[in-house]
């Protein structure tokens, strides 16, 4: 089964319009804004420049952070016990709904960084004292260290 392809333009404007949305009442904080609105600038460097793998890396990374610092946000500053207003209930709606859909968008824009030539590179934890362009085979692969 194959992977739909989404477009970039349409995954900014969804969020871009849920954002605008979710920001009508003044009940997050201004980190919310500039943290979501900077993702989407630079989501806009990345369809400007195709063949950019940098920005659309960039721009996943910044949508994983966002997830986890919206949550945050929602966490913190949601009203509980309140009573709200509509117009809060729809821009709470919207943020949420924006929230909810962030995974899916981070994993369209993961088959967008492949198919600009993106690999997967994992994080290697193990240390070791010798380069890794050496083996450890023989005494011949170390280097030689020359003392003047």
């Amino acid at each position: 089964m194959e992977i739909p392809a989404i477009n970039l333009k349409a995954i900014v404007f969804v969020h871009w319009l849920l954002t605008t949305w979710g920001c009508m009442y003044p009940w997050l904080p201004l980190s919310y804004v500039w943290g979501n609105f900077t993702i989407l600038a630079i989501a806009v460097w990345a369809i400007a420049q195709r063949d950019s793998i940098d920005a659309v890396l960039m721009f996943l990374i910044g949508m994983s952070i966002t997830i986890l610092t919206d949550i945050v946000h929602f966490g913190i500053y949601y009203p509980s016990g309140a009573i709200v207003s509509s117009l809060f209930r729809f821009c709470a709606g919207m943020a949420i709904l924006s929230l909810i859909l962030k995974p899916a968008s981070c994993f369209f824009v993961y088959q967008m960084y492949r198919e600009r030539g993106g690999e997967y590179v994992g994080f290697d934890l193990e240390t070791s004292s010798v380069d890794s362009r050496y083996t450890m085979d023989s005494v011949e692969s170390v280097p030689h260290i020359r003392h003047c």
